[in-house]
Parts: C-alpha cells; sequence; structure tokens
C-alpha cells in the first residue's frame, strides 16, 4: 500500500488540480450532482436520443438499441452527473469509431459473431444497464464506491469493445486463453497482443476521461488531491483490465459454441455457411450478452474492493 499522498511511488502529496473552468457557471449547476426537477430528464433524454438517432445513421445501432441507450443516458445524466454521464459517452463514442474503422478487415472474425457490429438493445443493456443501476443505487444512497464500482464496470466494456475491435485487425493469429493453442479469428476467448494492448488501453482511457470529468464537476465526497483521483483513475483501470481478462475467460468456457458442419468452424452464431449449427459446448443460456454483463460486474467488484481497501 502507498503511502498518503502518494502514487506509483510519486510524491502527491498536497497536489490539486486547477480550479475547474466551469465553477461558478450555470453549466457547472447543470451537470453539478444533487440536481432536482424536470429539466435534468428533459435534456438527458433529448441528448441519449439525439445520439442515438446519430448513432442509427451510422448504422451504429438498430432501432431497439437506440431506444435502449436513450433510456440508459437519460437516467445516468438525470440521476447522476457529469461524471456518470460522461463515461458512458465516452464508452460509445470510441467503441463505436473503432467499430466502424476498417470494418472490411473484421469479415471474417464476425462471421463467427453471435451479433454484428450493429447492437441492439440486448448488447446496449448489457453493457450499460449495470452501470445504470449503480447509478440509481447513489442517487438512493449515495456513496464513492458506487462510483468506483461503476467506472469499473465501464472500463471493462470498454476494454472489451476495444480488444475486440482492435485485435481484429491483428495478423497474428489469436490464441485461446484457455489452452494457449491458436484458434481462428472470431473464435470466443480467443486473444492477441494487440488486443490486449487495446483491452488495456480502453481501460485507461475510462479512468483518464472520470479524472477530467472529476476535475471539470466534482462528486461529494469524491478526492480532490491529484493522488486520489490518480488512485481512482487506477482502480477503474485495473478493474477494467480484470473485466476483460473474464471476458475472454468466460466466452473460452462457459459461453454457448456451436460447431458449423460446412467449416467445421466453432461459432457463436446458431446458422453459420448457411446451414443450422450445432452446440458444441458452453451453457445454452450463456450468450454472449450475458458473458458481457457478468465480466463488468467482476471489473466493478474489483474498482470497489480495491478503492475500499485505500479508502
Amino acid at each position: 500500500m502507498s503511502a498518503p499522498g502518494y502514487f506509483l511511488g510519486l510524491p502527491l502529496a498536497g497536489l490539486t488540480l486547477p480550479e475547474s473552468p466551469l465553477a461558478g457557471s450555470w453549466l457547472y449547476e447543470l451537470l453539478a450532482p444533487g440536481r432536482s426537477g424536470a429539466l435534468p430528464w428533459l435534456i438527458g433524454l433529448a441528448g441519449s436520443l439525439g445520439i442515438g438517432l446519430v448513432a442509427r445513421r451510422k448504422r451504429a445501432l438498430t432501432r431497439s438499441g437506440a431506444a435502449a441507450a436513450g433510456l440508459v443516458g437519460t437516467l445516468l445524466f438525470a440521476l447522476g452527473s457529469l461524471v456518470w454521464f460522461a463515461v458512458l459517452v465516452a464508452f460509445f463514442a470510441s467503441s463505436t469509431a473503432f467499430t466502424l474503422w476498417k470494418k472490411h478487415l473484421r469479415s471474417e472474425a464476425e462471421g463467427s459473431y453471435e451479433k454484428s457490429g450493429t447492437r441492439d438493445a440486448g448488447q446496449v443493456f448489457a453493457n450499460g444497464l449495470a452501470g445504470a443501476g449503480l447509478c440509481v443505487l447513489n442517487a438512493i444512497r449515495p456513496d464513492p464506491l458506487w462510483l468506483a464500482a461503476y467506472l469499473g464496470v465501464m472500463a471493462s466494456v470498454t476494454a472489451d469493445t476495444w480488444a475486440t475491435e482492435l485485435g481484429g485487425l491483428s495478423r497474428a493469429r489469436p490464441r485461446s486463453i484457455r489452452t494457449g493453442r491458436p484458434v481462428p479469428a472470431g473464435t470466443s476467448g480467443g486473444v492477441t497482443w494487440l488486443g490486449t494492448l487495446a483491452g488495456a488501453a480502453g481501460a485507461v482511457f475510462i479512468g483518464g476521461a472520470a479524472v477530467v470529468c472529476l476535475w471539470l464537476v466534482p462528486e461529494p465526497h469524491q478526492p480532490a488531491a491529484l493522488a486520489g483521483l490518480a488512485r481512482l483513475a487506477a482502480f477503474a483501470a485495473l478493474g477494467g483490465i480484470a473485466g476483460s481478462a473474464a471476458d475472454s475467460l468466460l466466452g473460452a468456457t462457459l459461453q454457448r459454441r456451436y460447431r458449423c458442419p460446412v467449416c467445421g468452424r466453432t461459432v457463436e452464431r446458431r446458422e453459420h455457411c448457411g446451414q443450422p449449427t450445432r452446440p458444441s459446448g458452453g451453457w445454452s443460456r450463456m450468450n454472449n450478452d450475458a458473458v458481457n454483463v457478468l465480466s463488468s460486474l467482476a471489473g466493478g467488484a474489483l474498482a470497489v474492493l480495491l478503492a475500499a481497501a485505500f479508502r
């Protein structure tokens, strides 16, 4: 355990960030926690649906996915504050950009996935509903640990998405996280060094975004010192990395899998090469959305344990 005021051996005691440029402004009041009335709900609904419609036009979301994104975003804006809503936007914007970037180069891998890169309501809820639930709990009974859990959850889903989308561009053949043996691109539980590093970068990205948001609009009882904010970001990043690893491990062991009778590949789809596939392993109800939920909760749990230990 680091000494108080230190982070990774760096003497950060007494160091604080400059005063927020939003302090005292109407925008600060609009984004601060503890708001009441209908205005936060209306702004959250308008902003979330607007983002969802843009994503729908870009074919990043289905119609049901856009509606689900509107619901999750509205809850986070109305019941949370800047950090709760902006971290969701950071996850969604970055993940959508990477999903659309060089999409044609991942066609082989995506042919094995249960769902395409256009996210439906199930995928949106799998990535965002746990975070929205934590925001609701924080509104009912405020505690800094709820935010730590939220950041761990969002770092996990960001790390997993970045690892999947950028790892799919790797020239190296994926290896099973369970056996270490080479597997075809798109196989559940297959990992590459590029994907692993991309996932870690995504987790760090969420931690950094949280620090910026907490500087602009602080949360009650959150650390103001630079060392405290750096620890919170590190806990989120570590939770995200762990959650991404848990996702790969669950994908390689418990996620339901099918075998294509035509090409012989193990896939997540019920149909491949134009023919119905046959069950080949995993739990029948453990689909990709369930894996995402469980792995993100694991990341959130680790972030909470670390935050509680250094409280």
